[in-house]
């Protein structure tokens, strides 16, 4: 997008537009497309006021010609110790298996403190140049990994404040907390020490029973002892045995657990019956748990046969789980490794195939909050992915002057303000990380 902004301490972003939804006492009034005209004024860093647009004032005034102003951006599911290692451990087949053996080897030979905090800090540098603001990263908590790589995202947590906002969750089977209850307890005291949320990945493809019942009431009276909010990974499967959905569902009903839920994938969630996927979803509601869908990475994995062309997306029911009302969110999930080959942590990327993938267009629901503020709220981040008014100027801009305009193109022209101040847009370039091969 060609405009310069200034190094003054007090300009004006003009002939702006905005989406209602993600402007925060701005006071304007939407169109059919739930966006506003506006100038924005930016006084020492932060947004000081937003109002229709105006002939002129006496601040300089930067024409960005009815582009859309963004808030940065929030990305509640990623996986920033696995990512960036396709150049060492590529998925022989694509399938989820194949994944999950690559990355277990790779991890068992390589995972030191210096090769995740590298591939790390690489991830971060990509998705602040892309416009993210905060950061929810899953982190594998297996063996000598926990006091491997939680140690590495505090340090990495602080290095970036006030770039990125970090948040963590503890990845290991959820019957750890039966069948490995040393190891359980090691991790819980680890995440609370850290300040992250404890979950886990739920049985794939393997009818749930009493054992897991058991399984889910110890992770959540721990969560509920240590503070601690929770984050499954969940049926990603298209088995019609992948159903410990409902079952983590009464399981914070049961143990009348109120901190925050967040369930991820949910794949199989969308072949159940529509008398099962009511019940399920009603649930959800029921116990007060959002949801994160990953499109990107489930098309990737899901139903996939050598030889045979995929029949399905893959990807939750997110407008059944919305009409519902039930937080629903999109995130990146995996970024260059054995789950998925490609990726760069770009919201605005996941947003627009999320669009595609997702049918989220011609629908009379706005989805624009899946860009920040439903990420923030559903997680608790500070960061709100919002434009607030009175709030830090952290804007993207785009050159997109609607969501049709937005999603037809990468806009890797985009223009990052942090702080009212643009930032160096520059890539991090891969050959950085042929020293740890």
């Amino acid at each position: 997008m060609a405009v310069e902004i200034p190094r003054a301490s007090t300009y004006m972003l003009a002939n702006a537009r905005v989406a209602v939804e993600l402007a925060q006492g701005a006071g304007l009034s939407a169109d059919a497309d739930g966006l506003a005209a506006c100038d924005i004024l930016v006084r020492d860093g932060r947004i000081a006021g937003i109002a229709p647009p105006a002939a002129s004032g006496s601040e300089p005034r930067v024409d960005v010609r009815g582009g859309l102003v963004l808030p940065r951006f929030v990305d509640g599911h990623t996986h920033l110790d696995k990512g960036h290692v396709l150049h060492r451990a590529r998925n022989p087949d694509g399938t989820f298996l194949g994944a999950r053996n690559t990355v277990a080897a790779d991890r068992e030979a390589r995972w030191t403190a210096d090769d995740v905090r590298t591939r790390m800090d690489f991830a971060l540098r990509c998705a602040f140049a892309h416009g993210t603001a905060a950061i929810r990263t899953h982190i594998d908590s297996i063996g000598k990994q926990t006091a491997i790589s939680w140690p590495v995202f505090a340090e990495l947590r602080e290095a970036w404040k006030g770039r990125i906002e970090l948040q963590a969750s503890a990845l290991c089977p959820t019957e750890f907390a039966i069948d490995d209850e040393p190891q359980f307890r090691e991790t819980v005291a680890t995440v609370a020490r850290y300040g992250g949320s404890i979950g886990g990945l739920s049985f794939m493809g393997t009818p749930p029973g009493e054992k897991f019942d058991r399984a889910l009431d110890r992770v959540c009276q721990a969560a509920a002892a240590n503070g601690l909010g929770l984050d499954f990974h969940v049926d990603e499967s298209h088995s019609p045995d992948a159903v410990t959905l409902e079952p983590i569902a009464r399981a914070v009903i049961r143990n009348r657990f109120k901190g925050r839920v967040i369930v991820g994938h949910c794949c199989s969630l969308a072949l159940a019956s529509d008398a099962d996927r009511g019940r399920i979803i009603g649930l959800l509601g029921e116990a007060g748990i959002a949801l994160v869908s990953l499109p990107l990475v489930n098309l990737y994995l899901q139903d996939r046969e050598a030889g045979r062309t995929p029949r399905w997306r893959g990807v939750a029911p997110v407008h059944e789980l919305a009409e519902a009302g039930v937080p629903v969110m999109v995130a990146s999930d995996n970024a260059r490794d054995p789950f998925y080959a490609y990726g760069d942590l770009d919201m605005l990327e996941v947003f627009r195939e999320s669009t595609r993938i997702l049918h989220l267009d011609h629908t009379a629901r706005s989805w624009s909050g899946l860009l920040g503020p439903a990420t923030a709220a559903a997680m608790g981040f500070a960061t709100p992915g919002k434009i607030v008014v009175g709030g830090p100027a952290d804007l993207v801009l785009v050159g997109a002057r609607d969501w049709f305009e937005l999603n037809a193109r990468p806009w890797s022209d985009r223009v990052v303000l942090v702080g009212g101040q643009a930032i160096d847009r520059t890539l991090p370039d891969y050959r950085e990380l042929d020293g740890i091969a």
